[in-house]
């Protein structure tokens, strides 16, 4: 027989129960076996074991050397089995790694100030970030989750969603007293528009035209870059025009560092976000799931 195919933790449990109530006929009470089957699961563990457990007599059974040190192991790896089940049952401390891919932006924004406060509530797990825009495999690079920031391919991934944010066509204010701000469509055309150095989904700015139709523009200019805030820093460096989330560049609107330009002829399309994972209910290890929960109750973008 394989060792696959023993219950060995089961066999501890009933030489236990054995020795712990003195004989084969209480144990089969407690446990609800004949004593016949108990008797015969003793002996086939010994001979499984090679070693006598117990040393039999009609009025009382007496353990061996063997079988002292063996209920002591026992006792152990059975205190240890209800321990975890315990654990996992009762939502124990959760603990280890949880890698965390983000896009830059929402990494530096919003999740980076939530890294303190989540790890002082769990203070046994380690989260591991990386930041980048460039859209990543969960499985090739062994990430727990990954923030997804735009329209979602079909993917075999749960997602949960923490937001959607209104985009916007900015600049700084020195970037607009030197070049003016474009008043139309036209206008936008002598304009350096910075864009982005890897595909996206959306690859132009959409505009409304002056039927109501969806016009896209493509970002052309001189500069190109690999994340969104290095798109916000150089228009706040006055390089060029940006269109960015208002979950990324909120504070600096409302600061006057950036100005939105041409919203009259934004299309109202937003970004979405989302928190992409593998796995779910109880397949989601605890240290995955109360970082999801901590994101999504902490990271309300609007």
């Amino acid at each position: 027989m394989s060792r696959l195919d023993i219950n060995r933790s089961g066999e501890m449990e009933v030489f236990a129960r054995v020795v712990e109530l003195g004989g084969f006929s209480a144990a089969a009470r407690r446990i609800g076996m004949t004593p016949s089957a108990v008797s015969k699961l003793v002996a086939r563990l010994e001979g499984r074991l090679g070693a006598r457990l117990v040393h039999r007599s009609t009025r009382q059974l007496r353990l061996t050397p063997e079988g002292e040190a063996f209920y002591g192991r026992c006792r152990a790896v059975l205190a240890a089995i209800a321990e975890a089940e315990r654990e996992v049952a009762a939502g124990a401390v959760p603990r280890g790694r949880v890698r965390v891919n983000s896009n830059v932006p929402f990494g530096l924004h919003w999740l980076m100030p939530l890294v303190p406060g989540f790890l002082a509530r769990y203070p046994e797990i380690t989260l591991d970030i990386v930041a980048t825009d460039m859209v990543i495999d969960l499985i090739d690079e062994r990430a727990d989750v990954a923030i997804r920031v735009g329209p979602m391919r079909a993917s075999p991934l749960i997602a949960r969603k923490l937001g959607e944010s209104r985009m916007a066509v900015v600049a700084s204010p020195d970037y607009l007293a030197r070049h003016g701000a474009p008043a139309t469509l036209e206008e936008l055309e002598r304009h350096n528009r910075i864009a982005f150095n890897f595909t996206r989904l959306v690859a132009g700015w959409p505009f409304r035209d002056a039927s109501g139709a969806t016009v896209t523009v493509p970002p052309v200019g001189n500069v190109l870059v690999g994340d969104g805030e290095s798109a916000r820093r150089l228009a706040l460096a006055g390089a060029g025009l940006a269109r960015l989330s208002h979950f990324h560049i909120g504070p600096d609107l409302a600061a006057g560092r950036l100005v939105e330009v041409l919203a009259d002829v934004n299309p109202g399309d937003t970004e979405t976000i989302h928190a992409v994972f593998i796995g779910q209910g109880a397949q989601l290890p605890a240290r995955v799931r109360v970082f999801l929960d901590y994101l999504a109750d902490h990271a309300r973008v609007g």
